[in-house]
């Protein structure tokens, strides 16, 4: 317990020190940004299965099979690069609700399936006649800058915000004539934040029914980083 009481007072105590270093010590506090703007590199189908049946197992055998022929499917069509992931797998009671009063009828499984790629073009479309091959599903199709790339530009954006944010502060103090400067505190983003241009495209496909064409040509994106520096005179 005294052990306790020590810490706790000495961060009682840290408080009032940092707050009377901001009001002590001279600041120029600014905001350094970067950016960048690539076309994405990676799509993205979003695939949501649901099935209901009176059995957990009916239920459970129908959407396994709808998953076992799309990957059947992605496979046939010889796709240069592609992930099939298969996430947030879901069995619940498939409750009714009517005029007040709810009724429990049967099961409802529910999958989510991704289709991640690098390709363009051509098989994009492979992909699309996949899922129709694979049954009655519904998908969205985005494009994104991969996780691959943008941690490749990590170091050249905080590089580029850095000296953002020296620029300004140097600025500030020739204008305010100010002769030298110095970093007191410097405060980031973890991560680049990636701002989507590139239109989002929901399509349905049927067994007698022509693939609706995706999107092959999505806008830029940006990727942006922004510091926060403290410099002291």
């Amino acid at each position: 317990m005294k052990n306790y009481l020590t810490i706790l007072f000495a961060l009682l105590l840290a408080v009032p020190v940092f707050a009377q270093d901001n009001m002590t010590v001279p600041l120029i506090e600014v905001e350094g940004f970067s950016e960048r703007k690539i076309a994405p590199d990676e799509a993205t189908f979003q695939i949501n299965l649901e099935e209901k049946a009176m059995k957990v197992t009916d239920a459970v055998k129908v959407l396994n099979k709808k998953t076992q022929l799309l990957a059947d499917a992605l496979k046939k069509a010889k796709i240069k690069d592609y992930k099939l992931i298969a996430d947030n797998y879901a069995v619940d009671v498939n409750r009714i609700y009517r005029t007040g009063v709810s009724r429990d009828s049967g099961y409802v499984a529910r999958q989510s399936l991704r289709v991640v790629t690098s390709s363009k073009n051509e098989d994009l479309e492979k992909i699309v006649e996949a899922i129709q091959g694979a049954g009655d599903m519904s998908y969205n199709l985005n494009f994104q800058i991969s996780e691959a790339t943008q941690k490749s530009l990590e170091d050249a954006l905080l590089t580029e915000a850095l000296k953002n944010a020296e620029s300004r502060a140097q600025l500030i103090a020739q204008t305010l004539g100010i002769r030298t400067i110095k970093v007191h505190r410097v405060s980031l983003e973890s991560q680049p934040v990636t701002y989507a241009y590139s239109k989002m495209e929901m399509m349905r496909t049927s067994a007698d029914s022509a693939p609706a064409p995706p999107l092959l040509n999505p806008d830029e994106q940006s990727i942006q980083k922004r510091v926060y520096v403290k410099y002291t005179y």
